[in-house]
């Protein structure tokens, strides 16, 4: 694996707000607030310019196919460009102007078949939007403060917005019979994530802690992201209380599709706020060095965590991350890509720069196809018994759900930031489970201020018990 910052002013060192991968070719494009978007081979050399927004680019995403290019911006602008063959080669030229959010876009994502997009914006709402006409199908407009991350379900049953009013919602498709017994896709709000009660040993009154960072969070995104076969929703912006008196966590949530409406594991112990989250988009062979992980999978899938100021890299076969990097940049972290291949790992920052991480062959592992959805088989866990410390409380519709789970710590050194193991905070459901290594893992990421150049830690990663004992532990649905 290698990694490096790349020293280009294709921004005019102006920040860098986001980045994707073409899906065929590879072309990196970013956005960024000198209003263009550049677009370049993963080596950085610099092709061309897509100028057409007045204010700043926050987000922009690839079609499936690779023959679209969306584009969300400053004062509610959204673009789909469209790639065009010619003789001399490739163009991309503005397609459709999508005009309806009345203020800032930040995030947005294609559905698989590329027929629809949703985005989430400064005016409280997520947008669904018919690509093909150009109009606005569905507005989700549950939401009390800014809409700062979307996701699409694979799968195409969810989807899924995070906003800085410290809520997750999923909505799911019920879609409505229209004529000629045609569906119409029509999501609806099925869980709403916010609290967790911490209930003290001793009679004092029980105290609720929300579950994700308010509006104070130092950044306008909290991207969020489905895993490639469906099975799970990464979220970040995570903050957890071991108790009502101590500090706060900075933390990613790990929801299994079984169940929505709750956290299933935690990755805690971040020094900063976790503020995009990103799969790889294929699976790997499993190589078998983990016979107690935590997802019991017939593959491995990879995803990567940003904070603020350092990138976590995790599998599914092992508990600690595989690499992390840290001293990046100067500025905050604004977005990840992987390339289609998974050769390239991208983020971007607000510095001006980006940083690529390349991984040789082999160094993921043998990549394989995925298994239909329908034909995957999660092992279930032995049942443990059920504590009894803290309510997850959700919203279904106007019904409140508690769930039991158990309180979690989770060590950090005064010096650095420890990369402590996943959290087990509740079961898959009842045909998936997940499988708890009890033993501590530790990755130390440096921490001597900002710096200009990487620093990287790989695995494997250091098995020093940490200074508190971690007690993962399953509960019953």
């Amino acid at each position: 694996m290698k990694g490096g910052t790349v020293q280009i002013n294709w921004h005019d060192t102006k920040p860098v707000l986001t980045l994707d991968f073409h899906p065929i070719s590879g072309i990196l494009a970013t956005g960024g607030a000198d209003f263009d978007i550049k677009k370049g081979i993963p080596t950085a050399s610099y092709q061309n310019s897509l100028s057409y927004h007045s204010t700043a680019v926050n987000a922009l995403r690839f079609s499936p196919s690779g023959e679209q290019l969306a584009s969300g911006a400053d004062g509610g602008e959204m673009i789909i460009w469209k790639l065009h063959t010619t003789e001399t080669g490739q163009s991309w030229k503005v397609l459709k102007n999508l005009s309806f959010h009345r203020k800032d876009v930040l995030d947005l994502q294609w559905s698989t078949d590329g027929a629809f997009l949703i985005s989430g914006s400064v005016d409280n709402s997520c947008i669904i939007w018919d690509t093909n006409k150009g109009s606005v199908h569905q507005i989700l407009d549950g939401h009390f403060h800014y809409v700062q991350g979307v996701a699409w379900d694979p799968l195409s049953k969810y989807v899924a917005s995070l906003s800085s009013d410290r809520t997750c919602r999923i909505y799911v498709n019920k879609p409505q019979t229209k004529t000629k017994s045609v569906e119409k896709l029509n999501y609806i709000c099925q869980h709403t994530i916010t609290k967790a009660e911490l209930q003290p040993t001793d009679d004092a009154k029980s105290v609720k802690n929300h579950l994700f960072h308010d509006e104070t969070l130092p950044s306008f995104f909290r991207r969020l992201a489905w895993s490639p076969d469906g099975t799970f929703l990464l979220v970040p912006a995570g903050s957890y209380k071991v108790s009502p008196s101590s500090g706060t966590i900075n933390t990613a949530y790990i929801f299994s599709r079984k169940d929505l409406s709750r956290p299933s594991l935690q990755l805690p112990c971040a020094s900063k706020p976790v503020v995009a989250v990103r799969f790889c988009p294929i699976a790997f062979n499993l190589q078998g060095s983990n016979s107690a992980a935590f997802f019991k999978l017939p593959y491995r899938l990879i995803f990567a965590v940003a904070t603020l100021n350092s990138l976590y890299i995790y599998d599914t076969e092992s508990a600690p991350p595989i690499a992390v990097l840290a001293g990046l940049h100067y500025a905050a972290i604004t977005d990840i890509a992987w390339s289609y291949d998974a050769h390239y790992l991208a983020l971007s920052s607000q510095d001006g720069y980006c940083t690529l991480i390349e991984f040789e062959k082999g160094d993921l592992g043998l990549p394989i196809s995925l298994p239909e959805p329908k034909t995957m088989n999660v092992e279930k866990s032995p049942i443990v018994q059920k504590p009894d410390d803290m309510i997850i409380e959700t919203a279904i519709g106007d019904d409140l759900i508690k769930v039991d789970d158990k309180e979690k710590e989770c060590a950090e050194k005064k010096e650095g930031t420890q990369a402590s193991v996943p959290i087990l905070v509740d079961a898959l459901g009842d045909d998936d489970s997940i499988k708890v290594d009890n033993k501590e893992k530790e990755c130390a990421e440096r921490k001597e201020g900002i710096q200009a150049s990487p620093s990287l830690v790989k695995a494997p990663i250091s098995n020093k018990p940490a200074k508190r004992r971690i007690t993962p532990m399953a509960i019953d649905p």
